[in-house]
């Protein structure tokens, strides 16, 4: 039932992105009389301010809806009751990243409506905080690293929204490597401990899944962006980036470092929960070892694979020495802001502190048991409440559709259309009782009916003539 509501709200929160995405198309088609590429963006900009801005309101609906992104984002942590493998292919890698690239595709269109742009940026920027902050709380280890994705793409959307498309793609691809390694390491996990996910019943797994162990603090590393993983190099340039934006770039700066404080925080909460301290009950009875047969080798080189390019494929772009990414997209999405040296080298020493910050608290808590932390019960509530979005969609959306369809079933559908057919169907059954009286099966009222029938032609026949 979980998994069936799961696709039931994915299927809604994507059907309502798909339907903007079309108007903007509908209006594309409407206005430049074309769907290609250069041809649309070449008329486009003779369009009015109002035409283009609805053109790319349409398209970033699409885009928030497919990857999750305020305040379309309920659907994504649900999605995570299908298989793991299937969550690290789809919601870390192809399907949820595409309103990202999307963006960066179609960046002339949103370059024409530069308030559609930022609101874009800001909702990557509201993204990172409103995942990172229910991440704090989650214990299901599948939806921690499912809000950490809602997050990083976040980044990737503020990136795109300030004009730096290569940063933004660049930490779409590192993001790749380490998300995908987590789920896969998890599922390792998953399936070590009878397909149980609840982190509290976790811990101590350190000792009986070394090699595990190791993956998965490679990939929380580059996840944080500690330096020298994947995620340091990707993250902090768009950071730097949005140093160089202005004040507006200012503000989304900040958002960035404390999205990389939260991040850090709940990475390595749910490291220490499912690794640290000593074995839960539930560890010592069911836990098994990945056996070594093909499904086992399956499993285990597909997350070594994953190590390595989250540990290195942050290399492959090096600010200010070495830039493929950047000359790549250059020439078909030039960036609208450059970040200098001192914004690199500021946003990498704050950025990497906040995420050792985070680090540092999640060890004081759940390694150094830091009894200190307040907790404030509203605010608990608020974050496993997830803020309360499911329940204001139910209020706003679903309750009022339910009491409008019970509506025209109770005027319409059962007077109007049931008791239409009904009353057919009553006349139909009732003409055809009458018509099986007649039939008696006695052959003299057959005879008889016969030379009435007879008789009635013959009368016909008469009078006509």
């Amino acid at each position: 039932p979980s998994a069936v509501a799961a696709a039931k709200k994915a299927f809604i929160m994507n059907a309502f992105g798909d339907a903007t995405f079309a108007i903007a198309l509908f209006l594309l088609i409407q206005h430049t009389g074309t769907l290609d590429y250069a041809l649309s963006f070449g008329r486009a900009e003779g369009l009015s301010s109002t035409v283009t801005t609805l053109i790319a309101l349409g398209l970033l609906g699409g885009a928030v809806a497919k990857s999750a992104q305020l305040p379309l984002q309920t659907w994504l942590p649900d999605a995570m009751e299908g298989p793991t493998p299937v969550s690290a292919l789809i919601h870390a890698a192809t399907m949820v990243t595409a309103g990202v690239y999307l963006i960066v595709r179609t960046h002339a269109l949103f370059e024409l409506a530069p308030v559609v742009q930022d609101l874009a940026a800001g909702l990557g920027a509201a993204t990172i905080l409103l995942a990172g902050l229910i991440a704090l709380v989650q214990t299901d280890i599948k939806r921690v690293i499912a809000y950490s994705t809602m997050s990083q793409i976040g980044y990737m959307f503020l990136a795109a929204g300030i004009g730096a498309y290569a940063n933004g793609m660049f930490h779409l691809m590192t993001h790749a490597f380490f998300k995908a390694l987590l789920f896969m390491a998890a599922g390792i996990v998953i399936h070590s401990l009878a397909a149980e996910q609840d982190m509290r019943r976790m811990g101590g797994l350190r000792r009986y899944m070394p090699l595990t162990y190791v993956a998965f603090l490679i990939g929380s590393l580059a996840l944080v962006g500690i330096p020298p993983f994947a995620g340091f190099f990707s993250k902090d340039s768009i950071l730097a980036a949005s140093l160089a934006e202005g004040s507006y770039g200012a503000v989304l700066w900040v958002v960035g470092v404390i999205g990389a404080l939260l991040t850090g925080l709940y990475t390595f909460r749910m490291l220490f929960m499912v690794f640290g301290g000593e074995p839960s009950a539930w560890v010592r009875e069911h836990f098994h070892a990945l056996k070594k047969d093909v499904a086992g080798i399956s499993m285990a080189w597909t997350v070594g694979v994953l190590a390595v390019l989250a540990a290195i494929g942050g290399w492959i772009q090096f600010a200010g020495l070495w830039t493929p990414i950047s000359q790549w997209l250059d020439p078909v999405a030039p960036a609208l802001v450059e970040a200098s040296g001192w914004q690199e080298v500021a946003s990498s020493i704050v950025g990497v502190a906040a995420g050792a910050l985070g680090i540092g608290i999640a060890w004081l808590i759940y390694v150094r048991r830091w009894t200190t932390v307040p907790r404030i019960a509203p605010v608990q509530s608020l974050l496993e409440h997830k803020f309360y979005f499911d329940e204001l969609y139910d209020a706003l959306f679903y309750r009022p559709a339910v009491a409008l369809a019970r509506g025209f079933a109770w005027l319409i559908e059962e007077p109007v259309i049931l008791g239409s057919v009904g009353g057919i169907a009553s006349a139909v059954r009732k003409l055809g009782g009458e018509t099986s009286r007649a039939q008696t099966g006695l052959v003299r009222s057959y005879a008889l009916a016969i030379a009435a029938g007879v008789t009635v032609m013959a009368i016909v026949f008469v009078a006509v003539r």
